[in-house]
């Protein structure tokens, strides 16, 4: 089985009275405007793939192309030119009966204003796609019952959408569409009209049904944090094309043109960067077989404070400057006795705005450790660097520098000075290590020296 859900290939969509001239004329190297004599282009060559259980965001301001665009995926517009598959099936060219065939087994749609139907209450609202596909009713009414407990309107069942708020509706169109069982979910600025609170708390419980119920999602949105919030892919649009697909981290830190370094210059990158973005390969380690005197050595050539011990790649604990001394003036060998194994540890998928406290408090290094994916990643090569946006509550002016791997090389450096209310306080230095072998550490988040600055600065260098 396909690991690809649903492909988009060079999608055209031109409102007019020349649609196709339109298209040509585009396809040539023409500009939206330059076609207006012949329509108006909504959607211009857009191409994309989401995989199965992913959640796929369409960002772009009023007037991209992003509604229009997610209309195209289950046919309620045919495009003007290019085509959508869904599991293979093609929704361009198929028959009216193929295409119901294909929204009743395939493919589910949430909408902005929630679309319930007044007269029938929440649990027949929830089951009314089950209706349609013939499943019978004790079923189906269980199965919509099940997804409005997961939604937290187990006890609402039997109201009307009229006694519900905006928040509860828009769960009730949310369980609607899960309880359809089609693995693809189509999403058009869905929480767009509900209040901040209610929104956060919507986006919250989406992605906790993602993960358990594991469906593919392409969620429409003009929202930059919500867009960082959901998405494992976002794709940005402009003036009806898309102008970067990418992850959350490769929009925020590698922006394909200026319009989208202008969209992000905003974010919080602590709230989307996580360790896992920031690492370099981990200096101050040193086996337990080594020994005090091997531990000592390493202290001294990298004049450090701390360094970790592992055993066969694996995070024993941290020994310090002042352990290994006493241990060597009392003529001790065994570096066991002198570990520190409540070293503290975070995630690889931490965000940075969860670890820096921690980061600035520690005296000596966080140790990152995967346990479940380092395996995976063993053959993983190359360094990043990047400094890190700290909380606007932070005292004094903090640089966090961090590298991280994948393939290649690059360096991209954020410094950002937040004003001190006292003396100077040590800034946090983050680093880590993708390829590490065996079960242990991948990374380090060290404490660095002090730096001032109140500029933002990006520099990426490959």
């Amino acid at each position: 089985m396909s690991d690809t859900a649903l492909e988009a290939r060079n999608l055209y969509k031109v409102f007019g009275r020349s649609p196709n001239q339109a298209v040509r004329r585009l396809q040539a190297g023409e500009g939206r405007s330059d076609v207006l004599d012949a329509g108006t282009a909504a959607v211009i060559d857009a191409s994309f793939t989401v995989k199965r259980g992913e959640i796929f965001v369409v960002m772009g301001l009023s007037g991209s192309g992003k509604s229009t665009l997610i209309r195209m995926l289950n046919g309620l517009l045919p495009p003007t030119s290019g085509e959508v598959t869904i599991h293979g099936r093609n929704v361009t060219t198929a028959s009216p009966r193929e295409l119901r065939d294909i929204r009743r087994e395939s493919v589910s749609m949430v909408f902005q204003h929630f679309a319930l139907l007044p007269h029938r209450s929440v649990i027949d609202n929830a089951a009314y796609a089950l209706e349609i596909q013939g499943v019978p009713k004790a079923e189906r009414l269980e199965r919509a019952r099940v997804l409005l407990e997961k939604a937290g309107l187990g006890e609402w069942a039997d109201s009307r959408p009229d006694e519900l708020s905006g928040g509860m509706r828009q769960r009730v169109g949310l369980a609607r569409a899960l309880t359809a069982g089609t693995d693809v979910l189509l999403m058009d600025e869905a929480f767009s009209a509900l209040d901040p609170l209610i929104r956060r708390e919507m986006q919250e419980q989406l992605v906790e049904l993602q993960h358990e119920l594991g469906r593919t999602i392409i969620f429409i949105t003009h929202d930059l944090n919500e867009a960082m919030f959901l998405g494992d892919r976002i794709a940005v649009m402009r003036d009806g094309r898309i102008v970067q697909n990418g992850t959350p981290e490769e929009i925020l830190t590698d922006p394909a043109n200026d319009y989208v370094a202008q969209f992000v210059q905003d974010v919080d990158r602590t709230k989307v960067l996580t360790a896992r973005t920031v690492m370099e390969p981990p200096h101050l380690t040193t086996p337990v077989s080594a020994g005090v005197r091997g531990a000592l050595r390493v202290l001294r050539e990298q004049q450090a404070r701390a360094v970790f011990a592992t055993e066969g790649r694996r995070l024993v604990g941290v020994v310090t400057d002042r352990a290994v001394i006493r241990a060597v003036k009392a003529g001790q060998t065994d570096l066991r006795a002198i570990i520190d194994q409540s070293v503290l540890t975070v995630g690889p998928d931490d965000l940075l705005t969860d670890i820096v406290e921690s980061a600035v408090e520690s005296p000596v290094p966080l140790a990152v450790v995967d346990e479940k994916s380092l395996a995976k990643q063993a053959n993983a090569s190359g360094q990043a660097s990047v400094t890190v946006t700290l909380p606007t509550n932070a005292v004094g002016s903090y640089t966090l520098t961090a590298t991280g791997a994948e393939s290649g090389s690059s360096q991209i450096t954020i410094n950002t000075g937040i004003a001190a209310t006292g003396a100077d306080v040590s800034p946090v230095l983050l680093w880590g290590a993708v390829g590490a072998v065996g079960l242990g550490v991948i990374a380090l988040i060290a404490v660095g020296a002090v730096r001032r600055s109140r500029q933002t600065e990006l520099v990426e260098q490959r």
